[in-house]
């Protein structure tokens, strides 16, 4: 379904500079959305016109397919469920505190004075600011100024949330939180926009994706098949995605098994060619035709073959117990992952569990649990990229825990799931709450997933 529309969009400003020729797109609802483009190229106008701040010179702007208006009454309206986050969040925030800006959308809004202080503070907390709250917007850091600006947004419960440039001037971890953010409130049923001139972002992350050079719309579709016309990348003078160059690369030496677009590094692990035969040291009472576990691979296997845990079977068996092993990647067992949720945090339980749980790695998502482990003294292994260096772990035969709270950890769960279908590995996964109860989600060794709740306080 529709939500946003352009139709023959023409904007020029003042000075008669054309900012928007002829743009015509069509936006879904509860998709994530990339518009990329190098500066300049009209990304930032357009997004302008979609909450109504600039009116085009000609052809309309739909908004659940109704043209948008310009009257007061209207615009108002379109605000409301149509929020535009700045790339320079300077721009956006200048209340003396981080709670009254957060505050100001809701109040211009109507709400009555208790409901602004839920909201408000529902809001901070779910961001990870509610112990900043009292603190100036000019104190912060560039990544605490970017969660403010996306607070005051989603205050206002809006239907789209639009971020010009989110992730300029952050550091990774900063990034990273952004982008988890952002996520989560997908998750949880809003539209996503961004803009963006980093075609690696767009390709790993949007669902579509919009090309923009010259203030025109000139290519649209799924990131895999925008990424792979070089033709359009030229036009838009973009570059392909560093995943897809280095997996057409290994392609072209015959290293991958399968053809593909991987969108992350699990993904081109997944694709990447396993060795078929192997000796290997074999016990007396295996017979050919047998499978055997070996385990994790390591020394000088692990320079030269791309996975370590695997399964193999039996071929035939020579003297002294040494076998010929065809590795099977399909039936691979390999470690686990365990999801932690901080909406039912309980410190004892958490500390007692790590160090009694065989953990090896533990990551967080989301500044939220991320203050939580900080406040708890928990030591964080992996703070940016957690799902994807979780799944790498695991399949090194580790037991690893995230640390998140909310739609992350539901997205957590996806992400993992979608790579133990396509890849066979049974990386069996957890969600732990404050009872120490455990829910298995996903066990299948052929890589078919299973959810099974054992507890009341979780629903997938």
């Amino acid at each position: 379904m529709t939500i946003l529309e352009t139709r023959d969009l023409v904007y020029s400003y003042p000075d008669g500079t054309i900012a928007l020729d002829n743009v015509s797109v069509r936006i879904d609802m509860g998709k994530k959305i990339a518009f990329v483009g190098r500066n300049g190229s009209g990304k930032s106008t357009l997004f302008l016109t979609l909450n109504g701040t600039l009116v085009p010179k000609t052809g309309d702007v739909l908004f659940h397919g109704e043209p948008v208006k310009y009257d007061a009454k209207s615009l108002r309206e379109l605000r409301k469920n149509v929020g535009i986050v700045f790339q320079n969040s300077d721009d956006q925030l200048f209340a003396p505190s981080i709670y009254q800006d957060v505050a100001f959308g809701p109040t211009n809004l109507g709400y009555s004075k208790e409901k602004v202080t839920s909201v408000v503070q529902s809001t901070l907390d779910y961001v990870g600011l509610n112990p900043l709250k009292k603190k100036p917007p000019h104190h912060l850091s560039g990544g605490q100024k970017k969660r403010v600006a996306i607070a005051g947004i989603v205050a206002m419960e809006p239907e789209v949330i639009i971020l010009d440039e989110p992730l300029s001037n952050l550091d990774p971890v900063g990034a990273d939180e952004v982008m988890d953010l952002l996520n989560e409130l997908n998750y949880f049923g809003k539209t996503i926009i961004i803009s963006t001139h980093d075609v690696d972002l767009a390709y790993r992350w949007a669902d579509y994706v919009f090309i923009m050079t010259n203030q025109q719309m000139i290519g649209e579709g799924i990131p895999e098949d925008i990424f792979r016309n070089e033709e359009l990348l030229q036009r838009a003078y973009l570059r392909k995605p560093q995943i897809l160059e280095v997996y057409e690369e290994l392609r072209r030496r015959s290293l991958v098994k399968t053809n593909g677009c991987p969108k992350d590094i699990p993904g081109l692990v997944r694709i990447l060619k396993e060795p078929e035969l192997m000796w290997v040291k074999v016990s007396p009472d295996v017979k050919a035709g047998d499978y055997i576990n070996l385990g994790l691979l390591h020394g000088e296997f692990a320079l030269n073959y791309p996975m370590e845990a695997v399964n193999g079977k039996v071929l035939h068996i020579h003297e002294d117990c040494m076998a010929i092993v065809e590795l099977s990647r399909r039936y691979v067992r390999a470690g686990s992952i365990m999801i932690y949720d901080t909406d039912h945090h309980d410190t004892d339980f958490l500390q007692l569990f790590i160090a009694n749980g065989d953990v090896d790695t533990v990551g967080a998502m989301g500044k939220r649990s991320k203050l939580i482990a900080e406040r708890d003294n928990i030591r964080l292994d992996i703070t940016s990229g957690v799902i994807d260096r979780s799944i790498l772990n695991a399949l090194c035969g580790q037991r690893c825990l995230i640390i998140t709270h909310g739609g992350m950890i539901y997205h957590a769960f996806e992400r993992i799931s979608h790579y133990i279908e396509e890849s066979g590995i049974n990386i069996h996964v957890d969600i732990i709450n404050e009872n120490g109860d455990i829910s298995s989600l996903a066990t299948a060794c052929t890589g078919q997933v299973s959810c099974s709740r054992s507890t009341e306080e979780h629903r997938v």
